[in-house]
């Protein structure tokens, strides 16, 4: 691993993840998060050379990461298209797919992404910073009711309400611009034991409402499901309940709300199986060595 993905991102359950996969010599993969590179770099090094590894991601800085294999295809898309990409390239079944769920180190670190409440910049959070509405957007034109929603919905907050009164509020003086002015209005509204871990909830609401997070997830997770070929891994790893639930839906129903469809023999009817009856962790080494993957789960699914 060099320096330059050890600055971009840490590849959380890295060897857990690829070994879910179950790579072969002449498989089709694709990693829908690609990132840093660091799980496609792993990938290419347990595949085959008959095999071919496509790699997703929407975020113009991951191009700088690119891996020269010619086994290796990059794909410049949110990975909700996935479909629509396989085609394009004229993949009809794939092996196995990844997905790291987490926004990586790099965004965090980044002052100017505004993803971080630790640094001032613009109020922005977009993966994609050549489309789409930025937060400050976000706060300055939704109603009242749709910043409250979104704040108790994508950050299970309590204090949605107050939270979005204030910002509706505070709107009508001046511009909501930069992160500084976003923490100055909702930072009285939390305690100080626990403001970091509120505050990381707020922003969390704000960025999966700027990058429809849920419903690219919800596209993908039923487009991978349709391209796996039978005996085909699906390995997904997750960083909060939203997401979560999403996917343990899926690998145990066939559908992202959780709703059992049965046969006349009442047998559950579902297109995929869970691997792991148990949730896979990362141990105790690596969430001392990399704090961001103690909220990590992953989960993996085989095509019926």
């Amino acid at each position: 691993m060099n320096g330059l993905e050890l600055t971009y991102h840490i590849p959380v359950l890295l060897h857990e993840s690829i070994q879910g996969m179950c790579l072969h010599p002449n498989g089709v993969y694709v990693d829908v998060t690609f990132g840093g590179g660091g799980h496609s770099k792993e990938i290419l090094r347990n595949m085959g050379e008959g095999s071919r590894l496509f790699s997703f991601d929407q975020d113009a800085d991951a191009e700088k990461n690119i891996i020269d294999d010619p086994r290796f295809t990059f794909v410049r898309s949110n990975f909700r298209y996935l479909h629509n990409f396989l085609r394009y390239y004229g993949i009809t079944e794939v092996d196995a797919i990844l997905a790291d769920l987490g926004v990586s180190s790099h965004h965090f670190d980044d002052s100017e992404r505004g993803f971080s409440f630790r640094f001032d910049g613009k109020l922005d959070m977009r993966m994609n910073k050549r489309a789409g509405i930025t937060a400050a957007e976000i706060v300055n034109t939704y109603d009242e009711e749709r910043l409250a929603n979104i704040f108790y919905l994508y950050g299970e907050l309590k204090n949605s309400r107050k939270l979005a009164s204030a910002l509706a509020k505070e709107r009508t003086r001046k511009t909501i611009e930069t992160i500084n002015d976003f923490l100055e209005i909702v930072k009285p509204y939390f305690g100080r034991e626990r403001e970091k871990k509120e505050l990381a909830k707020v922003f969390q609401a704000l960025r999966i409402e700027v990058n429809q997070e849920m419903e690219a997830l919800k596209d993908m997770l039923y487009a991978a499901t349709d391209a796996l070929k039978p005996g085909g891994r699906l390995a997904v790893i997750t960083y909060h309940s939203l997401e979560d639930r999403m996917v343990k839906n899926i690998m145990r129903t066939g559908n992202t709300e959780g709703k059992t469809e049965e046969d006349l023999f009442g047998n559950r009817k579902s297109p995929l199986k869970p691997v792991n009856t148990k949730v896979i962790v990362p141990s105790e080494e690596e969430m001392a060595r990399n704090p961001r993957s103690r909220s990590a789960k992953l989960r993996i699914a085989e095509k019926i």
